[in-house]
Protein backbone atom coordinates (compact mmCIF):
# COMPACT_ATOMS: atom_id res chain seq x y z
CA UNK A 1 0.00 0.00 0.00
CA UNK A 2 1.70 3.21 -0.84
CA UNK A 3 1.14 6.07 1.52
CA UNK A 4 1.53 10.23 0.73
CA UNK A 5 5.19 11.00 3.09
CA UNK A 6 3.31 12.75 5.60
CA UNK A 7 0.88 9.96 6.26
CA UNK A 8 3.49 7.91 6.03
CA UNK A 9 5.79 9.15 8.26
CA UNK A 10 2.94 9.42 11.06
CA UNK A 11 1.77 5.34 10.19
CA UNK A 12 5.45 4.89 10.39
CA UNK A 13 6.02 6.55 13.97
CA UNK A 14 2.96 4.43 15.35
CA UNK A 15 4.96 1.74 14.08
CA UNK A 16 7.90 2.31 16.21
CA UNK A 17 6.41 3.47 19.14
CA UNK A 18 4.69 -0.10 19.14
CA UNK A 19 7.61 -2.69 17.76
CA UNK A 20 10.34 -0.93 20.08
CA UNK A 21 9.93 1.92 22.72
CA UNK A 22 12.96 1.54 23.99
CA UNK A 23 14.98 2.65 21.15
CA UNK A 24 12.86 5.78 20.36
CA UNK A 25 13.88 6.67 24.06
CA UNK A 26 17.63 5.50 23.57
CA UNK A 27 17.35 7.80 20.01
CA UNK A 28 15.98 10.62 22.04
CA UNK A 29 18.16 10.72 24.49
CA UNK A 30 21.01 10.25 22.09
CA UNK A 31 19.42 13.49 20.66
CA UNK A 32 19.36 15.12 23.48
CA UNK A 33 22.87 14.28 24.64
CA UNK A 34 24.24 14.59 21.10
CA UNK A 35 27.30 17.10 21.01
CA UNK A 36 26.02 18.96 23.60
CA UNK A 37 27.44 22.04 25.70
CA UNK A 38 25.57 22.96 28.48
CA UNK A 39 25.25 26.18 29.36
CA UNK A 40 24.00 28.37 32.33
CA UNK A 41 22.82 31.74 30.17
CA UNK A 42 20.97 33.59 33.37
CA UNK A 43 21.30 33.37 36.88
CA UNK A 44 17.70 32.35 38.33
CA UNK A 45 16.41 35.46 39.58
CA UNK A 46 13.46 35.27 42.22
CA UNK A 47 11.32 33.16 40.26
CA UNK A 48 14.54 30.23 39.95
CA UNK A 49 14.91 29.81 36.21
CA UNK A 50 18.04 27.47 35.84
CA UNK A 51 17.57 25.19 33.31
CA UNK A 52 20.60 24.36 31.92
CA UNK A 53 20.81 24.61 27.70
CA UNK A 54 22.33 22.71 25.20
CA UNK A 55 24.21 25.26 22.50
CA UNK A 56 25.94 24.15 19.63
CA UNK A 57 26.06 27.65 17.90
CA UNK A 58 28.19 30.10 19.24
CA UNK A 59 26.79 33.46 20.68
CA UNK A 60 28.91 35.51 18.62
CA UNK A 61 27.59 34.37 15.56
CA UNK A 62 23.80 33.96 16.39
CA UNK A 63 23.93 37.98 17.55
CA UNK A 64 25.78 38.94 14.40
CA UNK A 65 22.85 37.01 12.06
CA UNK A 66 20.54 38.35 14.30
CA UNK A 67 22.00 42.26 13.60
CA UNK A 68 21.35 41.59 10.01
CA UNK A 69 17.83 40.57 10.42
CA UNK A 70 16.68 43.33 12.31
CA UNK A 71 18.52 46.10 10.05
CA UNK A 72 16.56 44.28 6.87
CA UNK A 73 13.34 44.60 9.15
CA UNK A 74 13.99 48.31 10.14
CA UNK A 75 15.12 49.07 6.76
CA UNK A 76 12.19 47.49 5.26
CA UNK A 77 9.44 48.79 7.67
CA UNK A 78 11.16 52.28 6.89
CA UNK A 79 10.48 51.68 3.03
CA UNK A 80 6.84 50.87 3.46
CA UNK A 81 6.17 53.90 5.78
CA UNK A 82 5.88 51.55 8.60
CA UNK A 83 8.55 52.71 11.17
CA UNK A 84 7.77 54.98 14.27
CA UNK A 85 5.07 56.50 13.03
CA UNK A 86 3.37 57.62 15.77
CA UNK A 87 5.84 60.00 18.28
CA UNK A 88 4.29 59.17 21.53
CA UNK A 89 3.20 55.50 21.17
CA UNK A 90 7.53 55.18 20.47
CA UNK A 91 8.36 57.43 22.73
CA UNK A 92 5.82 55.22 25.17
CA UNK A 93 7.61 51.85 24.39
CA UNK A 94 11.03 53.25 24.61
CA UNK A 95 10.53 54.77 27.99
CA UNK A 96 9.15 51.11 29.35
CA UNK A 97 11.91 49.55 27.62
CA UNK A 98 14.49 52.04 28.80
CA UNK A 99 13.39 51.01 32.58
CA UNK A 100 13.56 47.30 31.84
CA UNK A 101 16.92 47.11 30.60
CA UNK A 102 18.58 47.80 33.90
CA UNK A 103 16.49 45.47 35.94
CA UNK A 104 18.27 42.23 33.26
CA UNK A 105 21.29 42.57 35.60
CA UNK A 106 19.80 40.67 37.84
CA UNK A 107 19.72 37.66 35.31
CA UNK A 108 23.04 38.64 33.41
CA UNK A 109 25.66 40.96 34.60
CA UNK A 110 26.00 41.68 30.61
CA UNK A 111 22.91 42.67 29.23
CA UNK A 112 22.67 46.20 30.82
CA UNK A 113 25.57 46.83 28.17
CA UNK A 114 24.41 45.13 24.72
CA UNK A 115 23.48 47.40 22.12
CA UNK A 116 20.04 47.97 22.97
CA UNK A 117 17.60 48.85 19.95
CA UNK A 118 13.36 49.44 20.02
CA UNK A 119 11.34 50.59 17.63
CA UNK A 120 8.08 50.02 16.56
CA UNK A 121 6.45 49.08 13.61
CA UNK A 122 2.71 50.03 12.12
CA UNK A 123 1.00 47.03 11.42
CA UNK A 124 -2.43 45.16 13.09
CA UNK A 125 -0.27 41.77 14.21
CA UNK A 126 -0.65 41.53 17.69
CA UNK A 127 2.97 41.10 17.64
CA UNK A 128 6.70 42.27 19.39
CA UNK A 129 10.16 40.50 19.63
CA UNK A 130 12.87 41.17 20.70
CA UNK A 131 16.22 39.64 18.73
CA UNK A 132 19.12 38.36 20.14
CA UNK A 133 21.30 41.19 21.51
CA UNK A 134 18.69 43.18 22.13
CA UNK A 135 16.73 44.53 19.10
CA UNK A 136 12.88 44.71 20.12
CA UNK A 137 10.28 45.61 18.11
CA UNK A 138 6.60 46.09 18.84
CA UNK A 139 3.85 46.03 16.64
CA UNK A 140 1.27 48.80 16.98
CA UNK A 141 -1.58 46.58 16.81
CA UNK A 142 -0.80 44.92 19.96
CA UNK A 143 -1.06 48.20 21.56
CA UNK A 144 -3.98 48.86 19.64
CA UNK A 145 -6.24 46.23 19.43
CA UNK A 146 -5.90 45.42 23.10
CA UNK A 147 -6.16 48.39 24.63
CA UNK A 148 -2.53 47.50 26.54
CA UNK A 149 -1.90 49.37 29.85
CA UNK A 150 1.81 50.53 30.46
CA UNK A 151 2.00 47.53 33.00
CA UNK A 152 0.66 45.03 30.06
CA UNK A 153 3.00 46.70 27.73
CA UNK A 154 6.11 45.81 30.24
CA UNK A 155 4.79 42.48 30.46
CA UNK A 156 4.91 42.14 26.84
CA UNK A 157 8.36 43.50 26.66
CA UNK A 158 9.71 41.99 29.64
CA UNK A 159 8.62 38.38 28.51
CA UNK A 160 10.47 39.59 24.87
CA UNK A 161 13.53 40.39 26.83
CA UNK A 162 13.47 37.24 28.43
CA UNK A 163 13.72 35.07 25.53
CA UNK A 164 17.03 37.32 24.54
CA UNK A 165 18.69 36.99 27.66
CA UNK A 166 18.32 33.17 28.17
CA UNK A 167 19.62 32.93 24.09
CA UNK A 168 16.63 30.90 23.07
CA UNK A 169 16.83 31.54 19.47
CA UNK A 170 20.57 30.41 19.79
CA UNK A 171 19.43 27.10 21.63
CA UNK A 172 16.84 26.68 19.12
CA UNK A 173 19.63 26.45 16.18
CA UNK A 174 21.69 24.37 18.42
CA UNK A 175 18.61 22.11 18.98
CA UNK A 176 17.68 21.85 15.36
CA UNK A 177 21.50 21.09 14.07
CA UNK A 178 21.47 18.29 16.74
CA UNK A 179 17.89 17.16 15.58
CA UNK A 180 19.79 17.05 11.50
CA UNK A 181 22.46 15.10 12.71
CA UNK A 182 20.62 12.63 15.16
CA UNK A 183 18.03 11.99 12.62
CA UNK A 184 20.74 11.27 10.20
CA UNK A 185 22.34 8.60 11.89
CA UNK A 186 18.57 7.18 13.71
CA UNK A 187 16.97 7.14 10.12
CA UNK A 188 19.60 3.99 9.08
CA UNK A 189 19.68 2.82 12.51
CA UNK A 190 15.87 2.56 11.89
CA UNK A 191 15.74 1.70 8.42
CA UNK A 192 17.76 -1.07 8.75
CA UNK A 193 15.38 -2.19 12.23
CA UNK A 194 12.12 -2.39 10.06
CA UNK A 195 13.32 -2.68 6.98
CA UNK A 196 12.36 0.58 5.44
CA UNK A 197 14.62 3.07 3.42
CA UNK A 198 16.70 5.05 5.35
CA UNK A 199 14.99 8.37 4.30
CA UNK A 200 11.95 6.79 5.46
CA UNK A 201 13.16 6.13 8.77
CA UNK A 202 14.41 9.88 8.84
CA UNK A 203 11.47 11.21 8.06
CA UNK A 204 9.53 9.45 10.66
CA UNK A 205 12.48 9.92 13.42
CA UNK A 206 11.85 13.66 12.62
CA UNK A 207 8.30 13.93 13.47
CA UNK A 208 8.98 12.11 16.83
CA UNK A 209 11.78 14.53 17.14
CA UNK A 210 9.65 17.56 16.50
CA UNK A 211 6.87 16.26 18.52
CA UNK A 212 8.51 14.52 21.56
CA UNK A 213 11.59 16.69 21.68
CA UNK A 214 11.48 20.50 19.74
CA UNK A 215 7.89 21.56 20.55
CA UNK A 216 8.14 20.99 24.49
CA UNK A 217 11.05 22.62 24.81
CA UNK A 218 9.60 25.47 22.72
CA UNK A 219 6.70 25.73 25.62
CA UNK A 220 9.29 25.32 27.90
CA UNK A 221 11.01 28.19 26.63
CA UNK A 222 8.25 30.44 26.50
CA UNK A 223 7.15 29.30 30.16
CA UNK A 224 10.88 30.69 31.29
CA UNK A 225 10.26 33.97 29.31
CA UNK A 226 6.89 34.48 31.07
CA UNK A 227 8.71 33.96 34.42
CA UNK A 228 11.02 36.02 33.98
CA UNK A 229 9.43 38.42 32.14
CA UNK A 230 7.17 39.37 35.60
CA UNK A 231 10.27 40.07 37.43
CA UNK A 232 11.96 41.90 34.88
CA UNK A 233 8.32 44.21 35.01
CA UNK A 234 8.32 44.07 38.97
CA UNK A 235 11.83 44.98 39.10
CA UNK A 236 11.09 48.09 36.95
CA UNK A 237 7.97 49.03 38.63
CA UNK A 238 5.04 47.70 36.67
CA UNK A 239 2.57 45.51 38.18
CA UNK A 240 3.51 41.83 37.14
CA UNK A 241 -0.02 40.83 37.78
CA UNK A 242 -0.95 42.72 34.55
CA UNK A 243 0.59 39.56 32.82
CA UNK A 244 -2.42 38.03 33.62
CA UNK A 245 -4.79 40.65 32.17
CA UNK A 246 -2.68 40.52 28.78
CA UNK A 247 -2.90 36.96 28.45
CA UNK A 248 -6.77 37.15 28.84
CA UNK A 249 -6.87 39.79 26.60
CA UNK A 250 -4.62 37.99 23.89
CA UNK A 251 -6.92 34.52 24.36
CA UNK A 252 -10.38 36.73 23.94
CA UNK A 253 -8.44 37.99 20.57
CA UNK A 254 -7.64 34.46 19.21
CA UNK A 255 -9.52 32.62 16.82
CA UNK A 256 -8.77 29.39 17.99
CA UNK A 257 -5.71 27.02 19.08
CA UNK A 258 -4.21 24.10 18.45
CA UNK A 259 -4.14 21.47 20.97
CA UNK A 260 -1.19 22.01 23.56
CA UNK A 261 0.78 19.19 22.73
CA UNK A 262 1.22 20.23 19.10
CA UNK A 263 1.45 23.67 19.88
CA UNK A 264 5.03 25.89 20.23
CA UNK A 265 3.30 27.78 22.98
CA UNK A 266 1.48 26.93 25.84
CA UNK A 267 -2.74 26.97 25.89
CA UNK A 268 -3.84 29.98 27.53
CA UNK A 269 -5.18 28.47 30.42
CA UNK A 270 -2.03 26.86 31.43
CA UNK A 271 0.09 30.11 30.54
CA UNK A 272 -2.35 32.55 32.63
CA UNK A 273 -2.19 29.58 35.43
CA UNK A 274 1.68 29.41 35.44
CA UNK A 275 1.69 33.68 35.63
CA UNK A 276 -0.66 33.75 38.66
CA UNK A 277 1.66 31.27 40.51
CA UNK A 278 4.91 33.89 39.41
CA UNK A 279 3.47 37.27 39.52
CA UNK A 280 2.42 36.91 43.04
CA UNK A 281 5.89 35.24 43.93
CA UNK A 282 7.51 38.92 42.30
CA UNK A 283 4.70 40.97 43.40
CA UNK A 284 6.70 41.78 46.29
CA UNK A 285 9.41 44.06 44.11
CA UNK A 286 7.28 45.74 42.89
CA UNK A 287 5.34 47.17 45.89
CA UNK A 288 8.94 47.25 47.64
CA UNK A 289 9.65 49.97 45.28
CA UNK A 290 9.54 53.91 46.06
CA UNK A 291 6.28 54.93 43.98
Amino acid sequence: MQYPDAHFAHFLTGEIMQKNRQLIVTLLTALALFGCASVDTTSGGQVGVSRKQMMLVSSAEVNREAAKAYRQVIADAQKKGMLNQNALLVQRVRSISARLIPATATFRADAPGWQWETNVISSKELNAWCMPGGKIAVYTGLIEKLNTTDDELAAVLGHEIAHALREHGREKMSQSAGINVATGIGGALLGAYLGVDAKLGQQALGVVGDLAFMRPNSRGMEQEADRIGVELAARAGYDPRAAISLWQKMEKASTGSVPQWLSTHPSHGSRIADLRVYADRVYPLYTARPK
